[in-house]
């Protein structure tokens, strides 16, 4: 089997919940290759490239983090997908002319990523370190999903119920690490294919060209 390696370049540490969502997505659609995943950290940088210098953050991940396809997450907060793409498409053109071996796709989730998180309420027990709890947790319908106006916040709500925590213990809950194993043990995102940016993410992904070619 042959073997590919992708970047997530993301906006924080939390986007790195993306990984499994990606991982999942290229398998269903590349499944004789084997998927390698880098996340561009720049965490260790003296001189870190601005959040706001998009076309900078690109020459840097594919410098330090060498790959076949780079993935840009942007989330759409209180801009359009189509505005967000569109930063993401100029940013591009500006690295094209010397990274043209490259292959970038566009990661959008309306409002934050913690929306495509808000699927399984299984893995939102097992990641809040509860997994036979009874609490009640009503997850957001997935149709709804696009809607929400803090997405980030309702999953972190939705993992202290979920934690039966309560007092001091519930303060020292890690939530930040809780939302990560969110997505680490969701196997199926299926239900994903119900929203629009999602669906938008998948084409990209379809038209992606095998490297080995």
């Amino acid at each position: 089997m042959s073997e590919i390696t992708y970047t997530l370049l993301g906006d924080g540490s939390s986007d790195k919940a993306l990984v499994p969502i990606i991982n999942w997505t290229l398998e269903r659609h590349f499944p004789d290759l084997i998927i390698q995943s880098q996340w561009a950290d720049f965490s260790q940088l003296r001189n870190p490239p601005p959040i706001n210098q998009l076309s900078k953050r690109i020459a840097v991940a594919l410098q330090l983090f060498p790959c076949n396809w780079l993935f840009v997450h942007r989330d759409a907060e209180k801009q359009t997908v189509e505005m967000r793409q569109q930063e993401i498409d100029d940013a591009w053109r500006e690295q094209k002319k010397t990274a043209s071996q490259y292959q970038i796709v566009s990661v959008i989730p309306v409002r934050m990523t913690e929306a495509w998180l808000l699927i399984d309420e299984q893995a939102i027990r097992v990641a809040a370190a509860n997994p036979s709890g009874k609490q009640r947790i009503q997850l957001p319908s997935v149709r709804l999903l696009e809607s929400l106006s803090d997405p980030k916040n309702k999953l972190k709500q939705l993992l202290r119920e979920a934690s039966g925590l309560q007092g001091r213990r519930l303060q020292q809950f890690n939530e930040s690490k809780a939302i990560q194993l969110v997505a680490q043990n969701i196997q199926d995102f299926s239900a994903l294919k119900n929203l629009s940016a999602y669906a938008q993410f998948e084409e990209m992904v379809k038209r992606l060209p095998s490297p080995f070619l």
